[in-house]
């Protein structure tokens, strides 16, 4: 392919493919839709029998890349040109047959000049120009992801025509790479991710199917009974939508039963294996949200709880969700929260998360404001990650907030929520048996986990405060994203901070808390 003609018919070729085979309302939910795994089951492939959030994020890693390597290909073969590039896919796989392929709009690309020389900027832009691109605004800085590259960011008016020609003549040139941009920082390949806290319901249709309909391990596999009572609860979770009260269970005899079973002996071992915040915030949560060995109390009470003390709510959960879903409600302070609860035959243990696991283990903690924070850093951090940040946030998350212990008044007490709500794992973490290191997230990110018995390591914290501060320098130092993210309580949003602008903007937001923390220095300096 050397003339424009041919380039002009694969094109129109690859359009007409593509537009036939999908319909598109934006970039960013069709990538999503695209990539979506419905189903971590065992019927899937999923290796494991025990759910775990790490384990789901390696399989989602393999099958996302699989996925993607299938769209391509068979997008590839479908426009008879195997070079295409997965931008040149995406640009056409958005566009609808309403859309004039002639119209010049804005396009931001990113272009990292090999060697860092300029000597290919001029012939760069002879090949915008022959593209009838018009360059709006361009700007020059050292690569991040190798300092004696330069990087380039263009701002240019161009079709999409003229967009495509201009990827496949940069894709030509070897001495320059080019990624084609969605916001000034965020490519068109990055994982799309929530910017309103309402974008979660769209965080919710990809959860594994219910374990004991296809595993025949699971403790309810052969309980009809059972089954139809976790369909029940889990459309609860399918037809949840952001604004919504949460709707209220009536729970069963054997499910009150199976609860105050497991919550009569985990009460009683609290006092001395848990934490002292966990301890305290128990005890209000008989007070206020009804918890006691003979009710399970209502995630819309909790829900309301946790706001008051931490911001945090509760959404309902069918299952557990992919990492990277999960972790993305954290970065609006919301938790997922299953209703449902184990099978009655085996009432100290769970193939995956249900009510006890969350209500009596997760939730006492969230109520504290530092461990809340370090809670939604995590989900922060994770959005725009890619998979494989994603696997080492989600192992960070299974030794923290899961299985995490720290250090309190000069002994060693659980906060992690897989042992608070575990009585033979909580036993055992506090034993002689176990092997405890200091939580360092740089290695506590790539250790091997163990999810058939209990833990062989864990990892503890000098406290909340500390293990925050050493997960925020581990972002800093080890996140390859090229922008940062800040939350807007006030709106429920995420915005992206990746240019000046946005910046001073972010500085002009934070600066009446700054003059109320120098007029409270002045003031307590008084006294």
């Amino acid at each position: 392919m050397t003339n424009s003609v041919t380039i002009d018919s694969v094109i129109i070729m690859f359009m007409n493919y593509l537009l036939n085979k999908v319909t598109v309302t934006s970039m960013a939910s069709s990538n999503r839709a695209k990539f979506a795994i419905k189903s971590y089951s065992v019927e899937h492939g999923y290796p494991s029998r025990r759910r775990s959030l790490v384990g789901d994020a390696k399989f989602e890693t393999v099958k996302n890349k699989e996925a993607k390597l299938n769209w391509l290909e068979e997008s590839r073969h479908g426009s008879q040109d195997n070079q295409l590039s997965e931008e040149e896919v995406l640009i056409v796989s958005e566009t609808t047959e309403s859309d004039d392929l002639s119209t010049p709009k804005t396009s931001n690309i990113l272009i990292n000049l090999k060697d860092g020389g300029f000597s290919n900027l001029p012939k760069i832009i002879r090949i915008i120009e022959a593209c009838k691109g018009n360059v709006d605004h361009l700007e020059s800085r050292k690569s991040l992801d190798n300092k004696s590259n330069i990087d380039l960011f263009v701002s240019l008016k161009i079709s999409s025509n003229g967009l495509l020609h201009l990827i496949k003549s940069m894709r030509q040139n070897s001495l320059v790479d080019m990624t084609l941009l969605r916001e000034k920082h965020i490519s068109v390949k990055d994982p799309w991710f929530p910017r309103h806290i309402s974008e979660l319901d769209q965080c919710t249709h990809i959860i594994a199917k219910y374990e004991p309909d296809l595993d025949s391990d699971h403790p309810g596999f052969l309980d009809k009974t059972y089954r139809e009572r976790r369909k029940q609860i889990a459309d609860i979770a399918f037809n949840y939508k952001y604004g919504e009260a949460i709707p209220r269970v009536t729970y069963t005899e054997s499910e009150i039963k199976t609860w105050g079973e497991v919550y009569k002996e985990l009460r009683r071992l609290f006092e001395s294996h848990a934490c002292q915040t966990h301890v305290d915030v128990l005890k209000l949560l008989e007070k206020e949200c009804g918890y006691a060995a003979d009710n399970i109390p209502q995630l819309q009470d909790i829900s309301l709880f946790l706001k008051r003390r931490t911001g945090f709510t509760l959404r309902p959960a069918a299952g557990l969700l992919t990492a990277r879903d999960f972790l993305a409600s954290l970065a609006f302070r919301v938790f997922q929260t299953t209703q449902y609860l184990r099978h009655e035959s085996n009432p100290h243990h769970s193939p995956e998360p249900d009510c006890i696991h969350e209500l009596i283990g997760h939730v006492p903690i969230l109520a504290d404001p530092t461990f809340a924070q370090f809670s939604q850093d995590i989900g922060l951090s994770s959005l725009g990650a890619s998979d494989e940040e994603i696997e080492k946030f989600a192992t960070l998350y299974w030794f923290t907030v899961e299985f995490g212990l720290c250090k309190e008044n000069g002994e060693i007490k659980a906060y992690g929520a897989g042992l608070l709500s575990s009585y033979g794992e909580l036993k055992h973490s506090l034993s002689d048996k176990p092997e405890l290191r200091s939580f360092e997230p740089q290695k506590t990110a790539v250790q091997p986990y163990q999810d058939v018995d209990y833990q062989d390591i864990y990892y503890v914290a000098e406290s909340f405060a500390d293990a925050k501060d050493k997960f925020k320098h581990y972002v800093q130092t080890k996140l390859a994203r090229r922008y940062e993210i800040r939350y807007d309580a006030f709106t429920d949003s995420v915005h992206i901070i990746d240019s000046i602008n946005k910046l001073q903007e972010f500085g002009q937001k934070i600066k009446a808390d700054v003059n109320c923390l120098n007029t409270a220095i002045i003031r307590i300096g008084d006294n």
